[in-house]
């Protein structure tokens, strides 16, 4: 994925291809240090590097061609580097009471910074993760290692294919984190990718999906419309300054079929350290008033960032 959203301080290949199985899920203890300095390495989905995080001696950035993907803190699995991360670690504290175990569908791998801090937060977790960069994956793997008995299962392949094999009513949460390069592509924002993310969740289960847009922000309003077409409760978070247009970056969404808990969700993105706003009810409505819902024929992917954006 590409992510424009910023760490406290401040893409995941998805396009399609054939499944695989990348392999055991238990690498061991270890990993990486900050001894070893920075990694640079091919993936599927171009030059990944692992970047030494200066303020905590155990974390790693993760960047795919020079945009950063995620961050990963070995020594706390629990710590969401960056504010779209904290935004979807809001929903997963949310979507059922503290500490039950959950059934979570991710489309979009990465570093599995998200699904580390399931497992973390919510032992016993069952979690299977969606990521066609087989490379990226082996190389998150071995210097970057999650930890034993964690129920993680990855699956090399494209996000819709897992999505459409995944039974109806089987997750409670399923998180959309899907780039190839610096987009979304347009096969994961439709009608009828949103349908089958709706059929796979049990009931009271959520869909959560971290999106990337600027200016009049055209695609964020049409994916609203897209999950309003699928799901009568609706909700958005994120920066202000996104919000009006001022700056590229990630928006997070939630639907379900039953009400989302707007105020404690609320309440959680203001303490964040990163600004945040909620929008939700007749707000949304009239935010994405004329946007209309993507379908399979219709459908683009995200825009690009504008140059520099990462710089």
């Amino acid at each position: 994925m590409a992510v424009m959203g910023r760490s406290s301080r401040a893409a995941r290949g998805a396009g399609r291809g054939t499944e695989r199985d990348t392999g055991p899920d238990v690498t061991g203890p270890g990993g990486r240090t900050h001894a070893q300095g920075p990694l640079t390495r091919p993936v599927g989905s171009g030059l990944a590097e692992l970047r030494p995080d200066r303020d905590r001696p155990a974390a790693w950035s993760l960047l795919i061609d020079g945009a950063p993907q995620s961050m990963v803190d070995l020594a706390d699995p629990t710590h969401l580097g960056f504010e779209y991360q904290r935004r979807l670690g809001h929903l997963i504290d949310l979507v059922a009471p503290s500490g039950r175990p959950l059934t979570v569908l991710h489309l979009g791998g990465g570093a599995l910074t998200l699904a580390r801090y399931v497992a973390a937060t919510r032992p016993r977790s069952r979690q299977q993760v969606a990521e066609i960069d087989t490379a990226l994956t082996e190389l998150v793997r071995t210097e970057l290692p999650l930890e034993r008995g964690w129920q993680i299962k990855v699956r090399g392949a494209d996000a819709r294919s897992v999505l459409e094999r995944t039974p109806e009513g089987s997750v409670d949460l399923v998180i959309t984190d899907v780039f190839s390069g610096a987009r979304t592509p347009a096969h994961c924002t439709t009608v009828e990718f949103t349908a089958l993310a709706a059929r796979a969740l049990a009931p009271g289960g959520w869909y959560a999906a971290n999106i990337a847009d600027g200016s009049a922000l055209p695609f964020a309003r049409s994916q609203i419309a897209t999950l309003g077409a699928v799901f009568p409760e609706l909700c958005l978070v994120a920066d202000p300054a996104v919000l009006r247009g001022k700056r590229f970056g990630n928006l997070v969404l939630a639907g379900a079929h039953a009400p989302l808990p707007i105020a404690d969700l609320t309440r959680r993105v203001a303490s964040d350290a990163a600004l945040g706003r909620v929008e939700h009810g007749s707000a949304l409505t009239a935010f994405a008033a004329g946007a209309v819902p993507a379908t399979d024929a219709t459908a683009a992917p995200s825009p690009a960032p504008p140059p520099g954006v990462f710089r």
